[in-house]
């Protein structure tokens, strides 16, 4: 199984014709490619699969998508 984890863009760079940016994750902070033709900048979410920031996402989104995982986790928990 392959998922998408939502991030938050801390900070958007360029090397040569390249992209990418450090998000945070969890607290956890990782730098991306980013391999979107979006805009991207700081405070945006996107997400990161295997590396790579593949599509923007609404902080709207963000919150909905992390309210499922915790009650995906809470169900494993009690399972």
């Amino acid at each position: 199984m392959c998922l998408g984890i939502p991030a938050k863009v801390i900070k958007v760079w360029k090397e040569k014709e390249m992209r990418y940016a450090t998000v945070e994750m969890g607290g956890v902070q990782k730098n991306v490619l980013l391999v979107m033709s979006d805009p991207v900048d700081s405070g945006d979410y996107i997400i990161v699969h295997a590396g790579m920031g593949i599509s923007k996402i609404s902080e709207k989104e963000v919150e909905r998508t992390l309210k499922i995982w915790e009650e995906y986790l809470k169900e494993l928990e009690a399972a």
